[in-house]
Order: structure tokens, then sequence, then C-alpha cells
């Protein structure tokens, strides 16, 4: 009778063992869910890479990461785990719109820290664009075993906004700012000083064109939050064409501002305008200077 007891308590402890890393779970706030097959974590959660994020719409340009907390289940080999991240970006219609098959790919040596947390990140740049909706699924493999983990979220992206802009005929796909030297999208209008701060423009559209090629004029105003002129000029373009092509591809007027002591915040007011036509663009953007 003892060794039948003590076959039924191995049994039932072998089986609850086998499903013990099998678990769904989702977060309400954002829509993630994740699902366990012989690995799990004991979080996950988006960031902006230092504070955690409980929204699911991402402005145009934003970076947030998926962060996978203590991730067990792992075949350990000299004390290396061996995880693979698999990541792709869907539209509603299923489409594939972004997709890297093995973020650790380069990692062939393996992984030993403890507890082990495993990150990707998205930045909703182009092919991404803003004012349509995606979903991102990430799958976590086990190189050396037959574990996975995933984890699914729908999003959506809408534009800065915090860039004002005003259209007269003129189409276009994105306007955002971008800060050369940190190699960023400027999401909070916060720049810094002495770094080159591009204001673009894609997929611009709707000017008069004549043998592929299109006469605009582009002018930039700055001035900070007593009205005093940092910069003003009327047209940066002068009287050369542009290829209509080069022009729908991306136009990107930039600044530099210089110094110290500017009283923030700074109102940037680029305009561009077609010189055949009625058809123009204005966009203005408040920036805090720090």
């Amino acid at each position: 009778m003892k060794t039948n007891v003590l076959v039924i308590i191995v049994s039932l402890f072998t089986l609850f063992s086998c499903e013990f890393r099998k678990s769904v779970n989702k977060d309400l706030a954002t829509g993630l869910t994740t699902k366990g097959d012989g690995l799990s974590c004991d979080n996950v959660y988006l960031s902006d890479g230092t504070e955690k994020i409980s929204r699911n719409s991402f402005t145009y340009g934003e970076k947030f990461y998926v962060n996978f907390e203590n991730a067990e289940g792992f075949e350990i080999i000299g004390d290396h785990a061996f995880p693979g991240i698999r990541l792709c970006v869907l539209n509603p219609a299923g489409d594939t719109v972004l997709k890297y098959d093995d973020l650790y790919a380069d990692n062939t040596d393996g992984l030993n820290i403890s507890p082990l947390l495993l990150k990707t990140y998205l930045t909703v740049a182009n092919p991404i664009h803003s004012n349509r909706k995606y979903t991102l699924l990430i799958n976590i493999w086990d190189k050396k075993g037959k574990g996975t983990f995933s984890a699914n979220m729908d999003f959506d992206v809408i534009p800065n906004r915090q860039i004002e802009i005003e259209s007269n005929h003129v189409a276009y796909e994105e306007i955002y700012l971008y800060a050369q030297e940190r190699d960023i999208t400027v999401t909070d209008n916060r720049i810094k000083y002495n770094e080159n701060i591009y204001m673009i423009f894609e997929g611009l559209g709707g000017f008069a064109e004549e043998e592929g090629k299109v006469s605009i004029g582009l002018g930039m105003k700055i001035s900070d939050a007593d009205g005093n002129l940092i910069l003003n000029e009327n047209d940066l373009l002068g009287d050369a064409g542009m290829e209509s092509s080069d022009l729908k591809s991306q136009l990107a007027p930039s600044f530099v501002l210089t110094g110290s002591g500017i009283k923030n915040p700074v109102t940037c007011d680029i305009i561009i305008w077609d010189k055949k036509s009625d058809s123009r663009i204005k966009a203005l953007a408040k920036l805090n200077v720090e």
C-alpha cells in the first residue's frame, strides 16, 4: 500500500511539474498578452527605458521597450542560457510591416545574467506610420531546449500633437522633429543647446510640377518667449528648383541654438509654399531648450 501511495504522489508531482511553466496573462492597461510554454517570466511590462508605461498609444518616432523579468526555464549550459527573440509588426490586414528574425543572433556565447532580464525595443517610425493601428508580436525560444514564450499587443501610432500643422492643398505623411547628435525623434519638444534639430517633412505632395520639378519656398522663423527674433529666414531655397521625387521623399530644414539663457518656450515656425500656386503648409512647434 505504501508503494502504491508513493507512485501516485510521484506521478502527480511529475504532472504538475510539466504544467508549471505554462501560463497565459494579459495586462489590462496595455493589452499586452503573454503565453509561456516551458519558459516563464515573473513580470512582463512596457517601459521608456527607465519608467514603466501603462498605455498602448505612441507618438510617431517614440521608442518603447518590452521587458521580460526573471526569465526561467532555459536549458543551462555552463551557467549560460541561450535565448532567441523574434519581433514582428503586422498591419490590420495581417501583412508584415517589420520583422527581425532573431535580435539575439549575435549573442552566440549565451547569457549568464541572474536573474535573467530579456528585453527588446521598438521605434514607431518608418515603415510604421502615424494614424494607423498595428500588432506587435514577440516570440522567445530556447536555442538549446524546447521552451517558448510569446507576447503580443495591439497598438496605435499618433502624430506629435505638439507640432501644429496648417495645410492648404498640401498632403504629407509625417512631420516630426529629429535631434541629430542624440539620434532620436523629439516627441516631448525638449531640445538641447548646440545640437542640430531637424523639422522633417515626409511624403509632401500637392505642388505644381513642371518636367518632374517643383518650385517652392522655405521660410523659417524662430523666436523666444518674449518675442525676440533668434532666426528669420524668408526663403532658404531661393530660386533653386527641386525634383518632385526628392521633395516627396524628405525635406529637412535644420537649425542650431547656441549660447544659453534663451527664454522658453522657443517658437519654431516653418512654412513651405508653392511659387506657382497657392499650395502651402506651415508647421509650428514650441520648444523648451535645456
